[in-house]
């Protein structure tokens, strides 16, 4: 169902947006999650389970809730970017984007031409309401929230350059895969890869871009919106399943016994 970008509004206007990962592929659990009040749903292509198929009855299970859909694809690819748009989603994360010419080219995949390169088929999509959506492909570009992930030092050395390309909507910092990229993976706190958190974090401050990521171990989603950011994810379905479901067996156990 096309309709405005909410989400893409509230940021635009200065506002912060909660989010939510879904990794799992299921259309019940992404509608219950659409439904508790989360700005967004990012539903995770690049690491989740799913494809188009599945993804397309997430999409439809979303449409009834007022979360807006974002969909991490699996890579910065051109074909990739076509299917999931005409899909109908709301929002794409792109990852691992290392100079201004890879975001770009991110981008130019979600515009049509002359402004970009994406494949017209909106007479048939179910990005257009299969056609019937009549000011879709007028309006879609401008709709459309557009994330680029940081997530390498090499990124990092290159964001000043990457923050000046038009039509980037958030910036998101990737602060795990950063960390690997200097051979600490999941080490936030040493200097190295604090030192690079630190330098994206002030180039993205410093532009007029939101900046995005996920909580950092040890804080929550409130203290990374203090701490600057405007588009975080607060856990996923799979965290929210899994931690509950251990604290409830731990407790049991410890009652109880085996």
């Amino acid at each position: 169902m096309y309709r405005r970008n909410t989400c893409k509004e509230r940021l635009k206007a200065g506002r912060k947006v909660l989010g939510c990962w879904t990794a799992l592929g299921c259309a019940p659990v992404v509608e219950l999650l659409g439904f508790t009040g989360f700005d967004y749903l990012l539903l995770d292509q690049e690491h989740g389970l799913g494809d188009l198929g599945s993804l397309a009855v997430q999409l439809q299970a979303m449409s009834a809730t007022p979360a807006t859909s974002v969909v991490r694809v699996q890579w910065n690819d051109q074909v990739v970017l076509k299917r999931v748009l005409d899909a109908g989603v709301e929002g794409v994360m792109i990852p691992l984007v290392e100079t201004a010419e890879e975001a770009r080219a991110a981008v130019a995949s979600c515009r049509y031409p002359p402004n970009g390169r994406r494949g017209a088929a909106a007479s048939s999509a179910r990005a257009s309401n299969y056609g019937m959506a009549a000011d879709y492909v007028a309006t879609c570009a401008d709709n459309l929230l557009v994330v680029l992930q940081i997530e390498s030092e090499k990124g990092v050395q290159n964001i000043e350059e990457i923050l000046k390309v038009e039509g980037i909507d958030v910036m998101f910092i990737g602060p795990h895969d950063l960390s690997g990229t200097v051979g600490q993976l999941g080490n936030l706190k040493h200097p190295e890869v604090a030192a690079l958190i630190e330098r994206a974090e002030r180039a993205i401050l410093a532009s007029a871009i939101p900046m995005g990521t996920v909580p950092h171990p040890g804080s929550t989603a409130l203290q990374m919106f203090e701490r600057g950011y405007s588009f975080v994810n607060a856990g996923s379905d799979v965290s929210r399943l899994r931690d509950s479901s251990l604290a409830d067996v731990r407790a049991f156990r410890a009652a109880y016994g085996a």
